[in-house]
């Protein structure tokens, strides 16, 4: 096997390029090249590690023949077309954890120096002037912080600013009561947090539900003389707005370390605004930071491109270095799974569900579906994977559901694949060996043990005597050898299955002439 091609074409710390060489992958530090510049070059990649300057376009992704992972050392990934890439089937990673506590902290020391007029102070002392009372500010104790966003950055914060002794309220839909009660902070929804904070901090994605969150409306319901503090994400405030509100005394001041458009005209409307202090997105530039990022980028990366191993990716299932290869086996039990279905399901399919007990049920469920609408989706796409499988489906409007069964069956580990068709439900499962080689135990109602591997010929007949002679020799006749050979029937004289192997494909005409064979129902040519 040829070793695995990264290239790095941002600048970052030089600990990334030698994790990737002591891993065996070769790699190839290029910085501050032109779009056109990286196209030219990405199709000989099979990872790119990038920070904020590269842009991974739709038109950069479509040159990137080979691409298999995009890793950004840092949090934000808006230069990434995220969409184009889980249609390409490219993995999007980033590094959420690495300079968490550098943002975090960051938006503690903008607090101080907005309660405190800090960097104003400082410019009038420098100038020669003493303005002792030109300046008069607020503690932070027994104040109300309103955390935006209560994920890693914005918990850490709370932390700290509890540590400060004041009071947090925090919004995010995703934060459970119970977690709320862990960090000590109250779990209000938006209006009640605008109604309560002395001070707003945002913590959050720009997403389509957050863009703007801080609009003219929301301002206007922010307690008068609130002061707002943005390391996160340009585009989170409205900066117009901001500029009215901190004029009218409605905002007392406002310090933010991103702006929508970065790096901002040297007239924004903001620099001239009362109270304003601001930072060239600083959040995550400490030594420390930047060190923790590279290397987790380039461990990531290297993950999974010598193990499938899957950490914060954006677009597909996180699947550990560990994790990985003990999911192996059943994600290839799944996408066969899938596959036989999705060949065999003529009609539109409008619902897909996956189970799964025994010891399967133990595992991380969430790769093994995947793996199924791998397969499933072949019959859409050949350059279908794990990353684009769950967007086909979403396009196609499949609704994709999940089941853990807690309880003991006839195997020790099951996986079975079962879709809504206009005839009704069709279901197939498949176990492991004590191998791990997987293998298919029922198929649409019928006990039936086969591998699912190469060229196959699925046939339901009338179980009556005759009809496997009339099979063979009609193969035979052909030039047909069989390798595998594989029956089930639901009860003596009536309906069976067939599943055999064949060592080459089955030619069209031929299938034909056995649809008209006696007893013959359905004959269906396979492929794994």
């Amino acid at each position: 096997m040829t070793q695995p091609k990264v290239l790095i074409s941002d600048k970052m710390d030089p600990k990334a390029a030698a994790i990737f060489k002591e891993r065996g992958i070769d790699v190839d530090v290029i910085t501050g090249k032109t779009k056109d510049e990286l196209i030219a070059m990405i199709g000989e990649y099979d990872g790119l590690a990038i920070r904020s300057a590269t842009k991974v376009t739709a038109d950069v992704l479509a040159a990137a023949t080979n691409l298999k992972v995009v890793g950004r050392a840092g949090i934000g990934v808006d230069n990434v077309d995220i969409p184009a890439a889980s249609a390409k089937g490219v993995v999007v990673m980033n590094t959420p954890f690495g300079n968490s506590i550098t943002t975090a902290e960051h938006a503690i020391a903008m607090m101080f120096a907005l309660a405190r007029q800090i960097p104003e102070a400082n410019a009038g002392t420098q100038a020669g002037k003493w303005p002792k009372n030109d300046f008069m500010g607020v503690e932070l104790t027994s104040k109300t912080l309103g955390l935006i966003g209560c994920g890693n950055i914005g918990s850490i914060v709370a932390e700290r600013a509890l540590g400060l002794k004041m009071k947090v309220v925090a919004f995010d839909p995703f934060l459970t009561p119970e977690r709320a009660i862990e960090l000590g902070v109250e779990k209000a929804d938006l209006e009640t947090l605008l109604a309560k904070a002395d001070f707003i901090t945002l913590h959050t994605p720009l997403t389509d539900q957050t863009r703007n969150i801080l609009s003219a409306e929301n301002i206007a319901k922010a307690k008068k003389g609130v002061r707002i503090i943005n390391c996160a994400r340009g585009g989170l405030i409205d900066e117009a707005a901001l500029k009215d509100a901190l004029e009218s005394g409605q905002v007392a001041g406002a310090a933010l370390d991103v702006f929508a458009q970065e790096p901002p005209a040297a007239d924004h409307p903001l620099f001239s605004a009362p109270n304003f202090i601001c930072t060239p997105h600083l959040g995550a530039s400490t030594d420390e930071a930047q060190v923790n990022v590279a290397i987790q980028v380039a461990e990531q990366i290297s993950d999974y491109l010598l193990t499938g191993g899957i950490t914060n990716a954006l677009n597909v299932p996180s699947l550990s270095a560990e994790e990985a290869p003990k999911l192996r086996p059943y994600m290839s039990l799944a996408e066969k799974l899938g596959s036989l279905v999705g060949q065999l399901a003529h009609d539109n399919l409008t619902t897909i569900s996956v189970e799964v007990e025994g010891a399967a049920a133990e595992l991380n469920l969430k790769p093994i579906t995947a793996a199924v609408l791998t397969g499933l989706m072949r019959r859409y796409s050949d350059s279908v994977n794990m990353v684009n499988a769950p967007h086909l489906a979403r396009e196609r409007g499949l609704d994709v559901r999940e089941v853990r069964h807690d309880r003991d069956g006839d195997y020790h580990t099951l996986v079975r694949v079962t879709v809504a068709t206009e005839q009704g439900d069709r279901s197939v499962a498949g176990t492991l060996f004590s191998n791990g080689d997987p293998r298919l135990v029922e198929m649409f109602g019928i006990k039936v043990e086969a591998d699912l591997d190469g060229h196959m010929l699925y046939i339901v007949n009338e179980d009556a005597p005759g009809f496997i002679g009339r099979i063979g020799t009609a193969l035979g006749e052909a030039g047909l050898n069989i390798g595998t050979f594989h029956l089930g029937r639901r009860a003596a004289g009536g309906e069976a299955v067939l599943l055999l192997s064949l060592d080459s494909p089955m030619p069209e005409p031929l299938l034909w002439q056995l649809c008209q064979l006696p007893g013959v129902k359905t004959v269906k040519g396979l492929k794994f």
